[in-house]
């Protein structure tokens, strides 16, 4: 499946909700699903009754684009879900939510999930004490994630980081902002994540 490169809020608007995905803009009036909170399109106003298929199918594309995955790459994620032991949905965000680009993004580290997998790649981020350059490594509860030194000093980063101040970051992670340090206290329980995904739907459609 070849990778978009379109609009990304035509995305948030194709889901109905916000997923995030332009950063900064995301949290202004200037964000599109502000002004148009309607499918894009000419019949993006009618209102059409979903199948259950339908609903299975756009919950998964919602996950699936808000952490900015393409379905080859999702579909290996719920695999590896589907083959532990425990609650599949649950087990699927978690392993979502442990990428390394999802964790540098909720510690503050970055504005956007695309954002934060551009520092990984540029060598900008350290897992205990090593630098990692792999946006879907897998951190695990206790490690350290430190942006390095020579990055700190960037304009989006530290942008980044009063923004996560001022919204809060998850009660699972510990973050020392002042040094571009945090820690991942545990591996988030389903109550600690958001409510607003259905991952029973997810488990329905790939289990056909």
């Amino acid at each position: 499946m070849a990778k978009y490169t379109g609009p990304k809020c035509r995305i948030c608007r194709r889901e109905g909700e916000k997923l995030y995905l332009k950063g900064e803009k995301c949290y202004t009036d200037k964000c599109a699903i502000e002004k148009r909170p309607y499918p894009p399109g000419e019949a993006g106003q009618s209102r059409r009754r979903q199948s259950e298929f339908g609903l299975q199918l756009r919950e998964k594309q919602k996950v699936r684009r808000t952490y900015g995955l393409m379905e080859d790459q999702f579909r290996r994620v719920y695999k590896e879900a589907a083959r532990r032991k425990g609650n599949t949905g649950e087990l699927l965000l978690q392993l979502l939510e442990r990428r390394l680009d999802n964790i540098v993004y909720r510690m503050g580290f970055a504005n956007s999930r695309a954002e934060a997998r551009q520092v990984i790649r540029h060598n900008q981020v350290q897992v205990n004490g090593g630098r990692v350059n792999v946006p879907s490594y897998q951190v695990n509860a206790g490690d350290e994630i430190v942006v390095a030194e020579g990055a700190r000093q960037q304009g989006r980063i530290q942008g980044a980081g009063q923004r996560a101040e001022d919204l809060g970051r998850p009660e699972w992670l510990q973050v020392d902002a002042g040094n571009f340090k945090g820690t991942v206290k545990s591996i988030p329980e389903r109550s600690e994540l958001s409510s607003a995904v259905n991952e029973h739907l997810i488990v329905e459609l790939y289990s056909k």
